[in-house]
């Protein structure tokens, strides 16, 4: 989603971007960097926040990694050469499991000896889908999707064809880990962050608040132009995550309306309580538009996605449009206003949902 009112938000660096391989300040000890994803989305912010461990030596922890390919090795050894201030790095956090965030961990944990600070759902989730092919791709996504109405040959092949989609990114997770949770209060360096819980992207995603700089790394939780991806898996194929998301997002309210946010895609801007009510406007016109078409006649995900998405979608555009035009369905499911029905040639499909169904 374009945001649809950007003079909403304040971009403090306007168009300054970080340049592969090297850092922006953008606070005391924080400093901003980019690396680059070989998709439409083609970055990914990380995060150096200057840290010192319990015997006092002075370093830096990295928060969020990148993934695992030649070209964000070698970035990565252009920032450890030239913006480290010649300090180690101490410990590595991550805010979820996707394959932008958690890519290097290991590769990070092991050249530097320190540490990953992950939730222990995400850090389990990694593990599982580095070493095996669940939600990302290969036959059982394909069958998922077909299920939902994406029956062209050529998008179920490209589905079929990523069965070590995840792996490639992500070959390997540290085997052990810190585990983060909702509303602990950590030391990094001089500031306290806390973590704030969110659901609905990740399994527990981590974000981090810190008060006294009044900057919040939000990871993929709020992003400023595009919505955050809420996608139903083959995983869990019963799954409701965006109300989990939205309830998520309201937490942020809390926090002053002129924090500092650090996205993991776009730029740091201010005017969180702003954004928050762009994504929820987004998404009531998007379960709008959901419900409408399917009182007209009953839809499935993939019938939805033009509705949803009114611009041309290549085939991994495709599969995390047909998670997120399923989750609004089952959140409309949820709400009792549709009822999914599985018909003869096997697609659910959704359509009015009766007072038997109501009652049921």
């Amino acid at each position: 989603m374009s945001n649809p009112s950007e003079s909403a938000l304040n971009y403090p660096l306007g168009e300054q971007l970080p340049t592969i391989g090297e850092t922006i300040e953008l606070a005391p000890g924080v400093r901003w960097l980019r690396m680059g994803l070989p998709f439409a989305l083609d970055h990914i912010n990380l995060w150096l926040l200057r840290d010192h461990d319990d015997d006092g030596r002075e370093g830096w922890a990295i928060v969020d990694c990148g993934i695992a390919n030649d070209a964000t090795r070698a970035a990565w050894e252009q920032v450890f050469a030239t913006a480290l201030d010649g300090l180690p790095v101490l410990r590595v956090i991550v805010t979820h499991m996707h394959p932008d965030h958690i890519g290097l961990a290991e590769w990070l944990c092991q050249r530097h000896g320190c540490r990953l600070w992950i939730s222990a759902t995400d850090w389990n989730a990694a593990r599982l889908a580095s070493q095996s092919t669940t939600s990302f791709g290969g036959e059982s996504a394909a069958r998922f999707f077909a299920s939902h109405g994406l029956i062209d040959p050529g998008a179920l092949a490209a589905v079929r064809d990523r069965r070590d989609y995840y792996a490639s990114m992500v070959p390997s997770v540290p085997t052990a880990y810190r585990r983060l949770m909702d509303g602990q209060s950590l030391r990094i360096g001089p500031h306290e962050w806390q973590t704030i819980v969110g659901y609905g992207h990740a399994p527990e995603h981590i974000a981090l608040y810190s008060r006294s700089l009044g900057v919040l790394i939000s990871g993929d939780m709020v992003l400023p132009r595009i919505s955050t991806n809420v996608s139903v898996i083959d995983l869990e194929p019963e799954a409701d995550p965006l109300p989990l998301y939205l309830q998520s997002i309201q937490r942020f309210l809390t926090l002053p309306a002129d924090t500092l946010v650090l996205p993991s895609h776009g730029k740091p801007f201010k005017g969180l309580h702003a954004r928050i009510a762009q994504l929820e406007a987004h998404h009531d016109d998007r379960l709008a538009d959901a419900l409408a078409a399917c009182l007209e006649r009953p839809m499935s995900a993939a019938d939805l996605l033009p509705v949803l998405f009114r611009r041309p979608l290549d085939w991994h555009q495709t599969t995390f449009a047909m998670g997120e035009s399923l989750a609004h369905l089952h959140a409309l499911q949820g709400r009792g206003q549709l009822r999914a029905r599985q018909e003869a040639d096997g697609i659910w499909r959704f359509g009015a949902a009766t007072a038997a169904d109501t009652r049921a």
